[in-house]
């Protein structure tokens, strides 16, 4: 009985740092978004489980245009919001979805889904 406490114990420990590292420690790979020859940058973000990539990297005053394409039909990940730039948009499930906007100042800005789960960072030059 005794084995089995500190084997169950020992398990969880283990799950709770695995959790940690993955939440606060591991690297997460910034995309840097290129300009198109009509000055718009454009980028694709696959949603399943979580936004990937979920760092995006453009430049001040010229428009994005983000392009959501879910793959999945949990509901967490059906709408993103974009709080600081007041904007949101519903995401079809196997569909992509388009949202733009247009960052003036240089900054890190979240967005989320609407139950605030899933989270990525715009991070604008």
């Amino acid at each position: 009985m005794l084995t089995a406490q500190i084997i169950v114990t020992l398990a969880g420990l283990g799950l709770i740092v695995l959790i940690a590292w993955f939440f606060w420690f591991s690297e997460h790979k910034a995309t840097v978004v290129g300009t198109s020859s009509s000055g718009v940058q454009e980028a694709f973000i696959k949603v399943k489980g979580g936004y990937s990539p979920d760092v995006i990297v453009v430049e001040a005053g010229k428009p994005v245009r983000l392009n959501f394409n879910r793959e999945e039909t949990a509901v967490c990940s059906e709408q993103v919001l974009f709080p600081d730039f007041d904007k949101q948009a519903i995401l079809t499930p196997f569909k992509t979805v388009t949202l733009e906007i247009t960052p003036d100042k240089p900054g890190e800005y979240g967005f989320q889904c609407g139950m605030g789960m899933l989270h990525g960072k715009l991070i604008v030059r």
